[in-house]
């Protein structure tokens, strides 16, 4: 099996800086200096841990052939087979292995993605850390009696850190205009798309498995020319990949409509936790530098961070409370126990409500409150952004008018939502008991 080279690499790093709408590494620098230090911090997600185990022998990972390590590592990182997603535009690091017939899988759980490519070099991971957000890393696909995770020194920064990724090392879900090879057609545009996005801008140069009624997606169609020329009909309701790409090369013959949506929600969702874990860090920290300098209390936060601080305060909920969702006007059904095994995951209150259920008929989530908020990522936001973050959910839950862009949550919901979290969200609970 042919190794990446480091040349192949900066090939490829070098065309996705100028594709549109890519920033280039050198202009995001802010989180590689203290006091985030993003390349220099140690990180202790769980793919980090995973390596550690293999180096140190206490692991040893399974090759099979055609899979190589995927299923092994599935299993160590304890994510479903049933998140798989497959995607067939070639917008990510091993394009030259992606086609229609040869699609790269995603399988992820709340805080890991892992990417693999039929005949790939690698499998690719992406992991939150729950300091330093996104974490990027790679084992080769050649089998060896001692395999190796090799984290990402910067290439993977070119797509995964910019504007796209709220401008923290992150994680996006694209949709575009895929020619028959599944080149994207950049000329008539693409989308990032999340709950937010209108239906039928999602899924572009992804293959979708499952039922949507009379809405329309782009998933599942080659573009033929112009976005006018786009026919999403021939891409919708499908419930079978039969014909489009060899399913034994794969570990599932699904890429699931309900894992696509949650996998868009938690991809911004975590994106707006790092911003908000970052940009607190930032400002505390100069705050504290001119307090040296103003001989100020050490323990004084300025108004300037004060302000930034409530930013992502109010960034942290949007995304928390599902604001601006787009309305689903059809019921959504997909092809796999994925809906099923997601719910399942709780936790839940003594009526047996939870975050994680699903609505699927007006909105993804029946409590619009996002499970990420009983991530270590969340758990390890500073208490200084946590804290308000809680406080301001807890108001907006229990206020009796609330504001306006929070109103697609009635009454009843918002009930619902404070009593679920007051079962199984301790810090939460901590605030009504006060």
């Amino acid at each position: 099996m042919r190794s990446i080279t480091f040349l192949t690499i900066r090939l490829i790093t070098v065309s996705l800086m100028f594709l549109p709408g890519v920033s280039a590494i050198a202009q995001v620098t802010h989180f590689e200096r203290p006091p985030i230090d993003y390349n220099n911090a140690p990180v202790n997600d769980p793919v980090a841990q995973l390596a550690k185990r293999l180096a140190s022998g206490e692991t040893k990972l399974e090759y099979k052939p055609t899979l190589g390590y995927l299923h092994a590592v599935l299993e160590e990182l304890n994510i479903p087979v049933e998140s798989q997603t497959l995607v067939f535009s070639k917008t990510s690091l091993q394009l030259m292995r992606i086609s229609p017939k040869h699609p790269r899988a995603i399988y992820f759980n709340d805080d890991i993605y892992v990417g693999y490519c039929d005949n790939g070099d690698v499998l690719e991971f992406a992991a939150t850390d729950k300091q330093q957000g996104a974490i990027f890393y790679t084992i080769s696909q050649k089998e060896s009696a001692t395999p190796k995770i090799v984290r990402d020194r910067g290439n993977c920064l070119a797509c995964h850190a910019s504007s796209r990724t709220q401008n923290v090392p992150g994680y996006l879900v694209r949709s575009v205009f895929p020619d028959a090879s599944g080149q994207p057609r950049y000329g008539n545009g693409t989308y990032l798309t999340d709950h937010t996005s209108d239906f039928e801008k999602r899924w572009g140069g992804w293959y979708v498995t499952g039922t949507h009624g009379s809405m329309r997606h782009m998933g599942n169609t080659i573009s033929k020319g112009s976005e006018m020329d786009f026919d999403r009909e021939s891409g919708a309701n499908a419930t079978s990949l039969d014909g489009k790409f060899a399913p034994s090369h794969y570990l599932s013959a699904h890429s699931d409509i309900v894992a696509l949506m949650v996998l868009e929600h938690q991809t911004q969702m975590h994106n707006a936790i790092t911003q908000a874990n970052f940009e607190t860090r930032m400002a505390l920290a100069q705050s504290q530098q001119m307090n040296k300098l103003l001989d100020r209390p050490a323990d004084h936060v300025s108004e300037s961070a004060q302000r930034r601080i409530k930013a992502v305060v109010d960034n942290v909920l949007d995304y928390l409370l599902m604001c601006d969702e787009f309305p689903l006007t059809d019921k959504v059904q997909g092809t796999s126990t994925y809906a099923e095994s997601f719910a399942k995951q709780g936790p839940v209150d003594s009526a047996g409500r939870s975050l994680r259920q699903l609505n699927l008929t007006s909105r993804l989530f029946e409590y619009p409150c996002s499970y990420l908020i009983y991530s270590p990522a969340f758990e390890g936001l500073p208490d200084q952004v946590r804290q308000p973050i809680l406080q301001r959910l807890q108001e907006i839950l229990n206020a009796t008018q609330p504001e306006q862009k929070y109103s697609h949550l009635d009454a009843a919901t918002r009930q619902a939502i404070d009593q679920i979290l007051i079962a199984t969200h301790p810090e939460y609970a901590a605030l009504t008991d006060g």
